[in-house]
């Protein structure tokens, strides 16, 4: 039996009529521009925050390395996600803000393609792997870092058109 979302009554696409999990066939899906940005927030001290500002974790750079996982991350979503397709990235773009209100930093991706299907799951992804990468690299020095809400801020393109999140 096909399973349904609950917006809309709308059957689960990697669902097929007798339940089974199924990658999407995207062979007669058009290539459009598709673009998805997605955030989270990894929180922690305000001395481990003065720590990866300042340059001086022990491992060395926590924000660029976390920056570079991030984008590798994004490349390797099909490899991570069982039922995503592999896409040639056009775009990946992770941008990490200490925040010393929050007492942590934002860190948010743009990911970009030209093809038959979206790139939410490489932007989230990319969060999560560069969010993971920063408590990586600061857990010796605070292990009760949290990593809070990550999700989708907004998808543009493909046939369900734009998604921006309300705030």
């Amino acid at each position: 039996m096909a399973q349904k979302a609950s917006k809309g009554g709308a059957a689960l696409t990697h669902i097929d009529t007798s339940g089974e999990a199924r990658m999407v066939d995207v062979s007669e899906k058009p290539a459009t521009e598709r673009t998805a940005v997605a955030e989270g927030r990894v929180i922690m001290t305000k001395a481990t925050l003065d720590l990866i500002v300042s340059g001086n974790a022990k491992k060395g750079d926590v924000l660029g390395t976390a920056r570079i996982a991030g984008i590798m991350a994004a490349k390797r979503t099909s490899e991570l996600i069982p039922l995503c397709h592999p896409l040639a990235l056009s775009k990946v773009t992770v941008d990490i803000t200490p925040d010393k209100k929050l007492s942590g930093c934002i860190v948010r991706a743009t990911v970009k393609v030209t093809g038959p299907t979206g790139v939410e799951m490489e932007a989230l992804t990319a969060v999560s792997v560069a969010c993971l990468t920063i408590y990586d690299m600061i857990k010796a020095v605070e292990r009760g870092v949290r990593i809070e809400g990550i999700h989708l801020i907004e998808k543009i393109g493909g046939k369900s058109g734009h998604y921006r999140v309300e705030r």
